[in-house]
């Protein structure tokens, strides 16, 4: 039977959905809720990782730290872990989040860009924490482009290397292509994982057709709580994965009751595929553009969908979302009598 690792992103990529609004009380309840469903891995951090709390990302209504130390006062077997992408988080915060009890540390880069990653690989690697390489926005790169930049990624100390789908933009035979070409490319200890948004719903169809290419790490968050459309539902995984014969160690009833009772409960509005994620996934948009976008569009009176088509079509990286301003504005003034 094959067995694969589920990290759930609820209290991380979450934090997008949830305006990055997070308190102490989410904090214990979810990870509580996700240690008795099984989950062995759990990621909290600002949504665009650690030090992401400012006024380009959005501020934190509850300072990161003090929302990693809860984690790590509230799990009893579960590794706590933190996103970091250079740039916006420094190798002094690995050290210090390393020192709060932390053993996971995933360091993101654009697709094409491992190589700002790799002192900031090579410190969590050297402080003995589970290294992950975070390729976002792979739908960008091509399969052997991007397998090339997950061998700087390893070489750096990565013990594994992740597709990312941040805009959910795709489909399954892709995600297949991309997941294969890095298994082919890295050496056999280092794993490969995948990280799915359900922008165009194929979040989990997308992750069970990563784990038949050879990944043994996918991401899911709880209601699917998340930038865009969501992530793949951890409960949704639990439960396709345990149908197809996949052993991921969890208890699907225990995991349909965290997301119902414990992650609902305060969600102020659940991530679905409506107009403006669609677009994110069709137009292939960062996920956590949306609200950026959203927000442009009430502020100009600018639909939504022309902003995120402009941001398609200008292929917007992580880290521009000021730039969605810029464009409604342009839009505005050009439609201006």
């Amino acid at each position: 039977m094959t067995s694969i690792a589920i990290t759930d992103v609820t209290l991380r990529d979450g934090s997008h959905a949830m305006r990055h609004q997070f308190t102490v009380d989410h904090v214990r309840q979810t990870v509580a809720a996700l240690e008795r469903a099984g989950v062995r891995s759990v990621e909290v951090a600002h949504g665009d990782g650690l030090g992401g709390s400012s006024f380009n990302y959005g501020f934190s209504g509850t300072p990161e730290r003090t929302l990693i130390a809860t984690a790590l006062e509230t799990a009893q077997s579960a590794t706590i872990g933190c996103l970091l992408l250079p740039g916006v988080g420094t190798v002094e915060l690995i050290h210090e989040v390393a020192e709060l009890g932390v053993r996971m540390l995933r360091v993101a880069t654009h697709s094409t860009e491992a190589d700002i990653a790799i002192q900031h690989i090579a410190t969590a690697r050297e402080l003995g924490l589970d290294t992950v390489g975070f390729l976002m926005l792979s739908h960008m790169t091509a399969p052997d482009e991007l397998a090339r930049q997950a061998s700087i990624m390893a070489d750096a100390g990565a013990n594994c290397v992740y597709v990312v789908d941040s805009a959910g933009a795709l489909l399954p035979d892709q995600v297949a292509a991309r997941v294969q070409a890095l298994r082919q490319a890295l050496v056999p200890d280092v794993e490969v994982g995948f990280h799915g948004h359900s922008n165009l719903a194929l979040g989990v169809a997308d992750s069970l057709r990563a784990v038949e290419a050879g990944a043994t790490r996918i991401d899911g968050a709880l209601a699917g709580l998340g930038a865009g459309a969501g992530n793949s539902p951890t409960e949704i995984l639990a439960a396709v994965f345990e149908r197809s014969g996949i052993e991921t160690g969890l208890d699907v009833i225990a995991a349909l009751e965290a997301a119902d009772d414990v992650v609902r409960p305060f969600m102020d509005h659940e991530p679905r595929a409506d107009l403006g994620s669609i677009v994110l996934g069709y137009a292939g948009v960062y996920s956590s553009f949306l609200l950026h976008g959203s927000r442009a569009s009430e502020r100009y009176g600018v639909p939504l969908s022309d902003i995120l088509l402009e941001a398609g079509r200008r292929k917007l990286v992580g880290g521009q979302e000021d730039v969605m301003i810029e464009i409604a504005a342009t839009m505005a003034a050009e439609a201006s009598p």
